[in-house]
C-alpha cells in the first residue's frame, strides 16, 4: 500500500481482499483469476477482491481466505454488515477468467457449451472461476451492473472507489 497524494494506493495479489473508503484506488492483474468491485455511490466505500479459486477443499478451516471465491464473498458480506449498509445499494462489477492456455485442446463441457454449464462439470479453472462469480453474487443479493469475463490471456484492473470507475487493460486494448 502507498500514498499518491490524498489517494492510497492498493495493489492486490493472489487471493487478497480490500475494503476501503472514498480515498482509495486499488488495482490488480488478473490470469484466470477474478475480482469482483464493489462500489456504494452514496457512501463512497467499496472493495474489491482477488480470488484464484471457487471453494477450499476443506472448509473447515477457522479463518476466512480471499483465495476462495465463497470465503472473499463472505469477506464482503461482513464489510457491508459492519458498515450497516445492503448488498442492494451496490454496485457491482466482475472481472477476468481469462484462458491462460487458449492453445491447449481440451475436450471441456464448458468449451463446448459456453461455460455456462454447472460448477461441477466444467474442468477449466477460467470457466469455474466465472461461473462461481455470477452464481455468488446473484445468491447474496448483488446485481452485476458490468463485467469483462473471459477470453484468453491477462488483463490489468484499477477501480477508484472515490468514483466507482474500473478500468481495464488487456494487452493491446484499453477499455473502461
Amino acid at each position: 500500500m502507498k500514498r499518491s497524494g490524498n489517494v492510497i494506493e492498493v495493489f492486490l495479489q493472489p487471493g487478497d481482499f480490500y475494503f476501503g473508503d472514498t480515498n482509495t484506488r486499488i488495482r490488480t492483474l488478473l490470469g484466470s483469476c477474478v475480482s469482483i468491485t464493489m462500489w456504494h455511490p452514496t457512501r463512497l466505500i467499496g472493495g474489491m477482491c482477488h480470488y484464484l479459486l471457487p471453494a477450499r477443499e476443506n472448509a473447515s478451516a477457522n479463518s476466512l481466505d480471499g483465495r476462495y471465491a465463497k470465503e472473499a464473498m463472505q469477506m464482503f458480506a461482513r464489510e457491508i454488515r459492519a458498515a450497516k449498509t445492503h448488498p442492494s445499494e451496490y454496485t457491482v462489477k466482475l472481472f477476468g477468467a481469462g484462458n491462460m492456455f487458449p492453445g491447449i485442446k481440451k475436450k471441456n463441457p464448458c468449451d463446448l457449451k459456453g461455460c455456462t454449464d454447472s460448477i461441477n462439470i466444467c474442468m477449466n479453472i477460467s470457466c469455474k472461476n466465472m461461473t462461481i462469480a455470477r452464481s455468488l453474487v446473484a445468491s447474496h443479493g448483488f446485481v452485476v451492473t458490468a463485467e469483462d469475463l473471459g477470453g484468453a490471456g491477462h488483463r490489468q484492473i484499477v477501480f477508484d472507489i472515490h468514483n466507482g470507475n474500473v478500468w481495464v487493460r488487456k494487452p493491446g486494448v484499453t477499455q473502461a
